[in-house]
């Protein structure tokens, strides 16, 4: 079975909206799109990250792929980034588009968990989400997703669409992966680490060697 891996710029709160420009996506009145300009580093791997969808296949929703769709079949193609986009194939979560003008592009039918589940079963190889926030937070869910590329850049944006949001499900990660670049960016990588396992830091009823601290400290301080 193939894997589903999930890459994303995200703010220090979480948020992942337009990182890329002010037109990317100003919805709901957001204003500070392009919040990731100024943070290159040549140490950035795009590629290991699964953002420039090479050796893979994409699944994008329907707000990242129209941004996708309006700018990369435009770009020369001496850039490898421009070239590995455009050659991918893509598949695309949407209960509005009806037609796709990017070359290589399927509209996935029908309820998208189950068509992403069937795709996973597919030979071919591994699926590669870019953006697309809502489809994350779907998948995630509903438990397909087997990693996540997320990197983290050192801004607070305090308002704009989360990576996950209400609907999360529950669920621990496992880090495998980290580096920072030297303008601050932590690229991270997680895979699913099971269930939340809740504890506490209170003891219910203190050992017998607490009891003896307790009653030394008292001592001291009288």
């Amino acid at each position: 079975m193939r894997r589903l891996i999930a890459s994303t710029f995200v703010s220090l709160d979480g948020i992942m909206q337009a990182p890329g420009g002010p037109e990317e996506d100003p919805t709901g009145g957001f204003t500070l799109g392009g919040w990731m300009f100024g943070y290159g580093d040549e140490g950035m791997d795009i590629s290991a990250a699964g953002f420039d969808g090479k050796d893979r296949e994409l699944v994008l929703g329907r707000r990242t792929y129209e941004i996708f769709e309006a700018y990369w079949p435009y770009q020369h193609e001496d850039n490898p980034i421009v070239k590995t986009l455009n050659a991918a194939k893509k598949y695309v979560a949407t209960r509005t588009l009806t037609t796709l003008q990017w070359n290589n592009s399927t509209l996935l039918q029908g309820d998208v968990v189950s068509a992403i589940s069937v795709l996973k079963t597919q030979p071919g190889p591994d699926l590669q989400i870019i953006g697309s926030g809502n489809l994350i937070q779907t998948l995630q869910a509903a438990s397909l997703i087997d990693e996540y590329n997320v990197w983290t850049f050192p801004v607070v944006l305090g308002r704009g669409k989360r990576l996950f949001g209400e609907t999360v499900k529950p669920s621990a990660l496992r880090l495998v992966r980290s580096q920072v670049s030297t303008t601050g960016v932590v690229m991270s990588t997680y895979v699913p680490g099971g269930d939340i396992r809740p504890g506490s830091f209170a003891s219910a009823e203190p050992s017998e060697k607490e009891l003896a601290r307790r009653k030394r400290m008292a001592n001291e301080m009288w």
